[in-house]
Formats: structure tokens, sequence, C-alpha cells
């Protein structure tokens, strides 16, 4: 029997990327940049992936209102019902709520896959097979299900998740997540070999996750089932407008995940990124000799080394004496940061909205 019509993605595109700053901008973020030069966005580049396994009447984008025009003019494939706004930014845990019952409303029994817009997936026939194999599992089991990458190296950046004994169908329950760690317990969980990498993909029955919500999140369900029958009309975006603001922040992490006792998780290992900073993207760009890497724009390195460079097209930059920078103009600002002081932006983008305001932000 084939299911995939009970199969659906859901793929979280309202962040603001401000750690990409001055290439993502509030007015447009990173999730609708061509990162490398291929024509495509981040988030094109994730529906793209997700048509080859999905029916694209199948494939929903949680966005913010102000993006709406952009996630259409980039997706024209998707009709606007396909199109989900939030009236302000509440974390990912609101997010998916609001997905849910969308979905809920005309199809219950969905299997659904809940993605960011900002991954990056080299490995793409490995993803979709996995993804795959989830789907078909969660149908079959009442489980929240999560993929774990298997680590390359101690990573201070990324949540991690402790793998356990336990097995069901092949799949491992998690014994617990961990938030980002510091450098030494990174060490330590990468050479115990029973952590992963916390990729914040999930993939879930539409009824295990509702059930996960008014278990754990009882203040996002108790508001949304008051207008539960708004849900697939027209009225769902006056009701959202109206009760989104009121839900928690949090994300679903930390609201569900790690207290729901129905976790497990898949290990995998399919060429991942998540492109959450410039860190990242230096990681998984092509490097020269000196591991400077140069992107969209030309650039020449004298004396220079481990630099990552970005500027618009046909824009040349002539780099000496630099170890270890990030080099970065978008929109009249230009940034030189040390790369492994890149946490420091989200600093830099406040101080300049207060002596500049809005205009270079």
């Amino acid at each position: 029997m084939d299911n995939t019509n009970n199969n659906y993605c859901v793929i979280m595109s309202g962040g603001i990327g401000s750690r990409f700053w001055p290439f993502s901008r509030e007015a447009r973020p990173k999730q609708f940049l061509d990162f490398f030069g291929t024509g495509r966005s981040l988030l094109q580049m994730t529906v793209d992936r997700f048509k080859k396994i999905l029916p694209v009447e199948n494939i929903f984008i949680v966005t913010n209102n102000e993006y709406a025009g952009m996630v259409a003019e980039a997706l024209p494939e998707l009709s606007p019902n396909q199109i989900l706004l939030e009236p302000m930014r509440r974390n990912t845990a609101p997010c998916i709520a609001f997905a849910t019952y969308h979905i809920n409303s005309f199809n219950p029994n969905a299997n659904i896959v809940v993605a960011p817009s900002d991954h990056l997936i080299l490995k793409e026939n490995e993803f979709l097979s996995i993804i795959e194999k989830s789907l078909a599992f969660v149908e079959k089991h009442d489980t929240l299900l999560t993929l774990g990458i298997r680590p390359s190296r101690p990573e201070t950046g990324y949540g991690y998740i402790q793998m356990s004994e336990e097995k069901l169908d092949g799949i491992t329950k998690v014994k617990v997540f961990t938030e980002k760690p510091n450098i030494e317990l990174a060490k330590v969980f990468y050479e115990s070999e029973e952590f992963l990498w916390n990729s914040g993909i999930f993939i879930w029955n539409n009824k295990t996750i509702l059930k996960a919500f008014r278990d754990h999140l009882p203040e996002i369900t108790n508001r949304f089932d008051i207008g539960k029958d708004a849900f697939g009309t027209d009225k769902e975006k006056a009701f959202i407008d109206e009760n989104f603001p009121f839900c928690p922040n949090i994300s679903i992490d930390y609201g569900i995940m790690e207290k729901a006792s129905n976790v497990y998780v898949q290990a995998a290992d399919f060429g991942w990124s998540d492109l959450g900073t410039w860190g990242s993207l230096y990681e998984i760009s092509d490097k020269d000799q000196d591991a400077n890497a140069s992107l969209i724009s030309e650039s020449m390195f004298f004396d220079s080394s481990e630099n990552i460079v970005t500027l618009p097209t046909g824009k040349l930059a002539v780099i000496q004496g630099l170890e270890g920078y990030i080099v970065a103009e978008a929109d009249g600002v230009l940034l030189v940061c040390k790369k492994d002081e890149e946490q420091r932006i989200k600093q830099f983008v406040t101080d300049v909205k207060l002596k500049y305001g809005e205009k270079y932000i």
C-alpha cells in the first residue's frame, strides 16, 4: 500500500539569521539567499529535496507574516494555503503546533517530517532514504523520532543526543538530550561514541505529536483547541493572529523532546550541515591551499590563511596578512571579524541598531 499521500513535510522558515549579518538581513534573511551561486536559495533547495519523495501539495512552509511575499515568489508551485503565516516569532514549539493543527484539520492520520529551511544536505539520496524509512516507522509506532548525526569532531555549536541501549525495530531510544557543551565536554561526548549531534529534524505521526503537546505544553493546546474548527478554513489566519502571540516562546526541544518518554533517534550520516554560522559555512566550503574560502565573489590572498570571504557578484577582494577572519560585504555594510569570535556578531548588530537605527539591519 502506498502511503505517500499520508506523508507531509513542514519547513520552518521564519528566522532572521542574524549570525550571518550583513549577508542575512531582516528584510531578506538567510533562507532566501543563494549562498553558493547555484541560482537556488536554501529554502528552495529544501523544497526541491522533499519534492522528490512527497507530493508538492503535501509540503507546508511556516514563516513570518513579513516574508509571505518572498516565500510565494520563491516557491510559485505552492498554493497560498501551503504558506502558514506567524504574526510574530515564538520559537519552534508554537510554529510546529500551528502546522500540526493545520494539517490535522484535513488529515488526522498524517505522518510529518519537520525540517528547518537552512540546512545543507550533501548526500541527498541517503537523506531521502532515511526520511522515507522514518515516516514508515512513525506510522507504525507512537514515537517522536529525530535524526541524529554521527559527530565528526568535538563541536560546541550543536546540541547532543545520548543514545540508550534500547531499540525498537532497529531504531534507538533516546537516553537524554544535552545542550551545547563546552569543549572539554564535547571531547568526552565525541570519544564516548554514545552521543549524536541533534540535527533539528523531526518525524512523527500527527496524533502522537498532538498528544505530546497536550501532555507537555497544554498552554499551547488549550488556546489552539478553542479555535480548532478555524484551522483549515478562511478563519484560520484571524484566529492565529489573535492567539499565536500568547503562546510561550519555547523550542520543541525544551518543550517536548527533553520531557517525553517516547523519543527515539535514527543515527545518520548524510553530509549534514546546520548553516547557522559563518564557521559552519566555512567548514563545508571549497578552500585553496592555504585554507581560504571564497564565496560568490572573486578573491586574491597574500600571506593569508583560513579566511572566509564573500562579496557581491562582480567584486574582487584582495586580502593580505589575515588569518582566520570573516570578510563579508552586502548592501552597504562591510564586516571584518575574527572567525573564532563570530558569536559577537549578534552584539555588533545590536550596537549598529542603537547607533544607526534600522538602516543597516
